[in-house]
């Protein structure tokens, strides 16, 4: 029998919480057809005239295979360049946002981003090292796996940094949050102190190269790389909602989750776990793309409530759009260039960034 102490907050907040459930499931609903326009816009924006309105007629039009209708040009932009892109893309975003959403709730704390735990400079450091040694030491593992050894080498050093901090924040069997932010912090210094090194032995077309990646980037998607990742991602994506209740209870405490029946050490490792599985696959593919596991769950904490059954649900598909939107935007705004999505991202997400901080010391009040 759960104690009346206990019992009164979760009732207070599943009824006040209620009171937003309807709007959540609108809310849910619109983002959907948002990312359906987003993926339409992402189809259609580009130097060629292959619109989406001709790859539709040709589907439409019963042709085996679908692109025999098309221009062997339009065919190889459509299937080999955007929608591969549009593919990782939503991937991509959906995984940074979800990320993000998971590490706030974890450390219950909507500032808190994938990067605390080192991820993202783990997953930086393993990419460097094949761009500046792949030629050298490390020309085995190029030959091995060739294009598919930058990502795959990017999600490794992601999934060592996390087993290093996990061993280092788990004591007797229990993992300390506060712990493992600050192992995180620590962990994401030497990582990339050891990436600095590296970019000090760097030539001059191993800097170019180095310098676009660290700015995130879609422009290399290819199906092979989806293959490699994708299921890792999407793996990752299906586990988290059933995280939802036990970060539902973790915002009272964990002594009272426990209380509750959360099994909170379980609750730590999976989030963990798929959080550094999903953010370091989606660097090894696409770069260091910041301030979507910031902005995202925190714009829609605002609009829907802290309930983590749509959050989630809800941070994938406006994570997803907003990185197709920033694709767009990137591709076209000094075209025929094309700007590093990164740099998108943090124009549009450092100043809301900035805003949070604000508000939360009570500066602004909007």
């Amino acid at each position: 029998m759960v104690d009346q102490s206990i019992a009164g907050p979760v009732k207070a907040m599943s009824v006040s919480e209620g009171d937003r459930s309807g709007r959540a499931r609108i809310v849910i609903v619109l983002l959907c057809l948002g990312l359906a326009a987003a993926v339409f816009l992402s189809l259609t924006s580009g130097a060629s005239d292959a619109s989406a309105v001709n790859v539709i007629r040709d589907w439409l039009s019963g042709a085996v295979p679908f692109d025999a209708a098309l221009s062997a040009r339009d065919s190889l932009i459509v299937y080999d360049i955007r929608l591969p892109r549009i593919i990782l893309g939503i991937l991509v975003g959906a995984a940074l946002a979800v990320s993000g959403a998971v590490m706030q709730g974890l450390f219950r704390n909507p500032l808190a981003d994938p990067g605390l735990i080192g991820v993202s400079a783990g997953s930086s450091l393993g990419a460097v090292a094949i761009i500046v040694l792949g030629a050298t030491i490390l020309a085995p593992v190029t030959a091995l796996f060739g294009t598919l050894a930058l990502p795959m080498a990017a999600f490794f050093g992601g999934l060592a940094t996390t087993l290093v901090l996990y061993q280092v924040a788990t004591r007797r069997g229990q993992t300390s949050v506060a712990t493992m932010l600050l192992a995180g912090i620590a962990l994401a210094a030497l990582a990339m102190a050891l990436t600095g090194i590296l970019i000090f032995m760097a030539d001059d077309r191993q800097l170019r190269d180095l310098t676009f990646w660290s700015l995130g980037s879609l422009g290399g998607a290819t199906w092979a790389k989806i293959a490699s990742v994708g299921p890792i991602i999407i793996l990752a994506l299906a586990a988290m909602p059933f995280l939802a209740r036990g970060l539902n209870a973790l915002a009272l405490g964990e002594a009272t989750a426990g209380h509750l029946g959360i099994p909170v050490q379980r609750l730590k490792y999976t989030a963990i776990i798929g959080v550094s599985a999903a953010v370091g696959a989606s660097v090894a593919v696409s770069g260091g793309i910041g301030f979507v596991g910031i902005v995202v769950p925190h714009l829609l904490r605002l609009l829907i409530g802290p309930d983590n059954r749509y959050l989630l649900p809800a941070s994938a598909l406006l994570g997803a759009s907003l990185l197709l939107l920033a694709d767009a935007v990137a591709r076209t705004i000094v075209a025929p260039a094309e700007l590093p999505i990164g740099i998108v991202t943090a124009v549009a997400g450092a100043p809301f960034f900035l805003w949070i901080l604000l508000r939360k010391r009570g500066v602004v009040d909007l």
